[in-house]
């Protein structure tokens, strides 16, 4: 492949933003147990700041084309780039969890463009026939992101504090903001165009509405609370409107003839499941492993960077395989992680180092191996002309899928360690006869207070233990149900 020194400064500038955008995810993820305990928060209260993080990234990812439009390539990386590092150092300064998540979501309006603004650039830049080569080029950066990230972040929480996972991501920010501005130095034309408030706001507000919904409705007793009702009523009528405002104002805010594009359409739905996946796994790891197994940071991190090596792996062959045939290889991609979230839900509460390490290979090799041709497969028969705004739609909707699905696994496991704590309880009776075996530990014995405390503490172990497996039960069931999709993809036209 023949690339001029430009294209591959072009190509060097997205792959650092890329970075920098993928290790603030993983980073953040494997020192929750940390911030939990520094901020008092509980599981589902700590998960906001995953979760708000992205639903910020959802929201504003689709005035990507609208900003690149009226700013230029260039300011707009460059702004994009420089809110982001300063969002960061300030998560690293916050003292309270309030704050922290207010930082976490500048993080994701800031951090929004780069993915997308990142993939336009070089499905423009780049002809056609170059495009497979140089998205798994990308992918290089993209990968090396939520490697990095556990394994630094950790490496500096335990060293120093969670505090400074967030401070180390400043000087690459600063790296990457001169390199943007020389990159991209002839990518400064503006131009007017109009933007759509009405249909932005409604799909904010529904968005926002839905997930605050999810993260708060375990707390809030679902539809018992006044506020779980009006959060679902406001989110079904900002629905509403933005449907129905896109239909028929002449310039929408996202245009639905995109939606015309078949490819597009079942594209950004397998998207969406890919969304679930990416992240719900590096979300629940930290917290069992730290709490059920006692893992130190630095080691927990080093386990989740095995998905990275995952996908180091898939590059291996996914540029012959993605040629011969992508819909085969989206649909092993696919079958990859749904078989390594299976065997994840076969662990019990002895898992191992190793059984971490190998089952996060395999999920990382999978979303590797499936997502370079699935976005190909995406783009394959959209215009040039509207690739801009197909890629605010297309990393909207998996962002989206991602934030809900963490959501939706963080209530399972609670809800479940809530439920089998209580019946697991049940069988704590002085007339059980296994209770009064001989070979029982001591430290159980249910004729002393501390004996109850610690035989609760290893019920509520094992409670929790089951309540992982059935989130990882889910994340199986939503792979595979990914996979009839991608046979109704069309393959890409051969060059003649």
């Amino acid at each position: 492949m023949q690339l001029s020194p430009k294209q591959w400064l072009i190509l060097l500038m997205v792959q650092l933003s890329t970075l920098l955008f993928g290790m603030t995810i993983t980073l953040a993820n494997v020192v929750l147990p940390q911030m939990r305990g520094a901020l008092s928060a509980t599981q589902d209260e700590i998960s906001w700041v995953i979760t708000f993080n992205l639903v910020a990234t959802a929201v504003a990812t689709p005035m990507t084309g609208w900003l690149s439009n009226r700013l230029g390539w260039r300011n707009l990386m460059f702004f994009s780039l420089l809110g982001f590092t300063v969002s960061s150092m300030l998560c690293g300064l916050a003292g309270s969890l309030e704050a922290l998540i207010l930082c976490r979501v500048g993080q994701g309006l800031f951090g929004a463009t780069l993915m997308p603004m990142g993939q336009a650039i070089l499905l423009a830049t780049f002809p056609r026939h170059l495009h497979s080569p140089v998205m798994v080029i990308w992918g290089f950066g993209a990968v090396f992101g939520p490697v990095f990230g556990p394994i630094f972040g950790s490496m500096v929480a335990e060293a120093y504090d969670w505090r400074a996972a967030f401070f180390m991501i400043v000087p690459p920010g600063i790296a990457s903001m001169v390199c943007v501005w020389f990159a991209l130095r002839d990518y400064t034309e503006r131009r007017t165009t109009r933007f759509d408030w009405t249909g932005f706001l409604a799909l904010s507000i529904a968005i926002t509405a839905i997930q605050l919904m999810m993260d708060r409705g375990q707390r809030l007793d679902w539809f018992e609370s006044s506020e779980i009702v009006i959060c679902l009523v406001v989110s079904i009528v900002a629905l509403w409107i933005f449907c129905v405002h896109c239909l028929t104002t002449p310039a929408p805010f996202l245009n639905p003839r995109l939606l015309l594009d078949r490819n597009f359409t079942i594209g950004t739905l397998v998207a969406f499941f890919m969304g679930m996946l990416s992240y719900v796994s590096l979300v629940l790891f930290p917290g069992l492993l730290h709490d059920l197994r006692d893992y130190p940071d630095s080691t927990i991190g080093l386990l989740l960077s095995a998905r990275g090596c995952g996908n180091w792996l898939a590059f291996l062959v996914i540029v012959p395989f993605s040629k011969r045939a992508p819909r085969l290889a989206v649909a092993t991609g696919l079958l990859a992680q749904a078989t390594a979230a299976w065997s994840m839900s076969l662990l019990d509460i002895n898992l191992t180092g190793f059984d971490v390490f190998w089952t996060n290979v395999l999920q990382g090799f999978g979303f590797g191996l499936a997502y370079t041709p699935m976005t190909v497969l995406a783009f394959a028969t959209l215009p040039r002309e509207q690739i801009t705004e197909g890629t605010a739609v297309f990393t909207l909707v998996r962002n989206f899928g991602s934030s809900i699905f963490i959501s939706i696994s963080v209530v399972l496991l609670v809800r479940s360690t809530s439920a089998n704590y209580a019946r697991l309880s049940e069988f704590i009776v002085p007339y059980n006869k296994t209770l009064i075996y001989p070979g029982l530990p001591d430290a159980w014995s249910l004729d002393t207070v501390i004996g109850l405390m610690r035989l609760s503490k290893e019920i509520q172990r094992q409670a929790a233990m089951i309540g992982y497996v059935n989130a990882f039960h889910l994340v199986a069931l939503v792979a595979a149900s990914a996979l009839p999709l991608v046979w109704l993809l069309r393959g890409p036209a051969r060059p003649n």
